[in-house]
């Protein structure tokens, strides 16, 4: 026979167990409730998703740049994952405290709903009865906590694990029988209502996800849209432009393989019917646009590659593609520019902003409201129906998605998204360049080793691209023809190496005869800066 002190020890422990199940199912619940409640009233934000981006909002620039560095653009996975785990460790807490100290649990299942709710309501994209998600949520958790608590109470396997007429026997009010008597029955209590509150939630998961991609509507316009022809047609890719070496970046990124970072957490779904675009702030006058008008304009087709910020170097937040749209210069020239501006805060329907320098947007260079992306319209999570691209700026300044207004303005009285929490307000795109192949830690045959890849200074050019061995001299590469100096070039280099490791680096020179720095920075606060550098061996 076990000893009573033994016993003793394992039936608590195995309450404490069941303690922690009750809260994360109560908890869990009261969350798959939420967003259920969420994806029917308010589709565009949710408590998890608000949680989300207020931590988002919150987190520092050296935060940022090392989720993205570690998880690149499944940064947002990894943060909703981290979100249901301490979720689940809260629920469990909660769900012990209840069991210890009645009312414990349910405070603290109570504040974290308060904490979904303030969350949701400070939400720029946030419907008008977004608030009932937490609310519902909460109200759910607390309920079926409570309800867990007490059915655990009755159980209480700590003393059901005591035969009966032991010392610390106890018998609840509502049950006359000896504990050994009273337990199958109270514990089969507890466990159905489990069971019931963890099936209440897988059904509301189910029924969410059903109705989140019913409700996608925008997916459906944007494959039923027809895209307008150019006016001004895209520049003709030159002859020899894509290299023909194995495992390169392509010259033009292909849709999926794009690189997409932003703080979106649920990808905003936009109805191209009720799609506007308001131009706000100093100007001569206000101009509203929708989107039939905007395809009604003559349209540009151009090649850009457009880059992430928080790319370190030799890093793949960057991509080219052939972008089609409306200049921006066009919109801006409606709504005249008053003496004074010199900055346009772009807004995104979720909320988020970027501040444009107003010249980058007027001095000629080929910044678009686009609307098709290599040929389609915009990918839903890229910014359809409409976004915008500017050749030469971190997307951070100037690549603003689900665009709805353009606000003219100055640096002095507004900034951006990224500004305030860091970055510089300016965001030129520096010189850079990347070796694709052979890849770090590669092993060659020794002799004359193949290398390529690509090199880009948007809105400059790129000059010339060098490569040197073991920090020997520097040795000038093929430079394919670029398609114009807003796009990554390719370049190809064949390097004798003998037997053993070597280290390869690589720099490139703009159109202007400046090189890209070799001192490494990291991306924060205007973009990284240092040579590329792999290790290979040859043997």
């Amino acid at each position: 026979m076990i000893p009573a002190p033994r016993l003793s020890e394992r039936a608590a422990a195995a309450r404490t167990r069941w303690s922690a199940a009750a809260g994360v199912v109560a908890v869990g619940s009261g969350v798959a409730l939420g967003e259920l409640l969420a994806a029917l009233l308010s589709p565009g934000v949710s408590p998890v998703t608000a949680l989300g981006g207020a931590v988002i909002d919150v987190v520092p620039p050296a935060v940022k740049d090392l989720a993205v560095a570690w998880f690149g653009t499944a940064d947002k996975a990894v943060l909703i994952a981290s979100i249901g785990l301490v979720t689940l460790v809260l629920a469990a807490v909660a769900g012990i405290l209840e069991d210890r100290r009645p009312g414990a649990g349910l405070v603290l299942a109570g504040l974290a709903g308060a904490a979904g709710l303030a969350a949701v309501v400070t939400r720029a994209q946030a419907a008008q009865l977004a608030a009932l998600a937490p609310v519902g949520a909460a109200m759910l958790a607390i309920g079926l906590l409570r309800v867990l608590s007490r059915r655990l109470a009755l159980w209480n396997p700590v003393d059901a694990a005591r035969p009966s007429g032991t010392p610390g026997d106890s018998k609840t009010p509502r049950d006359s029988r000896t504990p050994g008597e009273a337990a199958p029955l109270a514990r089969r209590g507890f466990l159905q209502a489990l069971g019931l509150g963890a099936a209440g939630a897988a059904v509301a998961g189910a029924v969410t996800a059903v109705v989140r991609r019913a409700g996608s509507l925008a997916d459906t316009a944007r494959s039923a849209l027809a895209l307008p022809a150019p006016k001004t047609t895209a520049q003709a890719i030159p002859a020899g432009a894509a290299l023909d070496v194995a495992g390169i970046s392509p010259l033009v990124t292909p849709n999926p393989d794009f690189y997409r970072i932003d703080t979106a957490l649920i990808v905003p779904t936009l109805s191209p019917e009720d799609w506007t675009l308001k131009v706000t702030g100093l100007v001569e006058r206000e101009v509203e646009l929708n989107f039939a008008e905007l395809l009604a304009k003559p349209m540009t087709a151009r090649h850009v590659t457009i880059a992430c910020v928080s790319n370190e170097v030799g890093g793949d937040l960057i991509g080219n593609a052939l972008w089609l749209g409306w200049p921006v210069r066009e919109l801006l020239a409606m709504a005249g520019p008053r003496d004074g501006a010199d900055m346009v805060l772009s807004v995104s329907s979720d909320g988020w902003t970027a501040g444009t320098p107003l010249e980058a947007l007027t001095d000629g260079r080929d910044a678009l409201l686009a609307v098709g992306m290599n040929g389609e319209p915009l990918p839903l999570e890229h910014g359809f129906p409409v976004r915008m691209i500017v050749p030469g700026l971190y997307g951070y300044v100037s690549a603003t998605k689900w665009l709805t207004e353009l606000k003219v303005t100055r640096f002095a009285d507004d900034a951006g998204y990224w500004t305030p929490r860091g970055w510089s307000a300016l965001g030129p795109i520096k010189t850079q360049s990347r070796i694709d192949v052979p890849r770090p830690g590669a092993t060659v045959t020794p002799g004359r080793v193949q290398f390529g890849g690509v090199a880009w200074a948007q809105h400059r050019g790129i000059a010339k691209v060098e490569l040197r061995v073991d920090r020997g001299p520097w040795q000038q590469a093929d430079l394919a023809p670029g398609i114009s100096k807003d796009t990554w070039v390719q370049w190809r280099s064949g390097l004798d190496l003998g037997p053993g490791q070597h280290e390869i680096q690589v720099r490139a020179t703009d159109s202007g005869g400046t090189p890209q720095p070799e001192q490494r920075t990291p991306p924060a606060p205007d973009g990284a800066t240092g040579y590329h550098t792999v290790t290979v061996t040859a043997g």
